[in-house]
């Protein structure tokens, strides 16, 4: 299989991919190669970067990356990240709304999949989950707000993910969490790291 590979450097090449599906897969199929050289996998929606201890290990990644079948690992591999949700999101009643399912819908369709952090932007923490049930699909919000607090789990698009500290953002919320998504004393300072697994578990909310 053939990807369009742009060069980055004298270390680094990206990989064009069709979509984020394809992407989640060929960082997948990377990391269980362990191919000599690779010092670094960044997925994102529609690309891989691929970083490498030099130009000699670089060469080898765009040979290696001839021999790529999709769906060469599981998504099973990937660790499972449980992340306890409060339902109680300013866009709960509105996001049951615009998909014409009640609120306990939208809040069983939301947690009873097990999502895959595709790749992390935006913020430092902040990771796109993949699998987000077709229903709950929708456009961010026409206005964005000024500031969201840290925790808020919220939903756009095709993807769902948690506000890791206070900022503006676009997408409908659906709840909170207490769950530290960010953490620089953390040995893995990041939470949900691209290709792990996470569940949201519904709590019931404070009295």
């Amino acid at each position: 299989m053939t990807f369009p590979l742009l060069p980055c450097g004298e270390q680094a090449v990206m990989v064009q991919v069709d979509d984020t599906a394809a992407a989640i897969d060929l960082a997948r199929w990377l990391v269980a190669a362990d191919l000599p050289g690779i010092v670094d996998i960044v997925p994102a929606a529609r690309t891989v970067l691929i970083r490498c201890d030099d130009r000699t290990g670089r060469i080898g990644a765009e040979e290696a990356l001839a021999g790529y079948r999709q769906s060469g690992v599981p998504a099973e591999t990937g660790r499972l990240v449980e992340v306890p949700v409060v339902y109680d999101g300013a866009d709960l009643a509105d996001v049951a709304d615009l998909t014409g399912l009640s609120v306990g819908e939208v809040i069983v369709r939301h947690s009873t999949v097990i999502y895959t952090a595709a790749f992390c932007g935006f913020a430092p923490g902040f990771s796109y989950l993949a699998g987000l049930d077709s229903r709950l699909h929708l456009p961010r919000r026409a206005t964005p707000r000024p500031r969201i607090p840290a925790g808020s789990v919220a939903i756009a698009a095709d993807f769902t993910g948690v506000y890791p500290t206070d900022s503006p953002g676009g997408w409908h919320l659906l709840g909170h969490t207490d769950a530290v998504l960010w953490d620089v004393a953390r040995s893995e300072p990041a939470l949900l790291a691209p290709g792990c697994r996470v569940r949201f578990v519904e709590m019931p909310a404070p009295r």
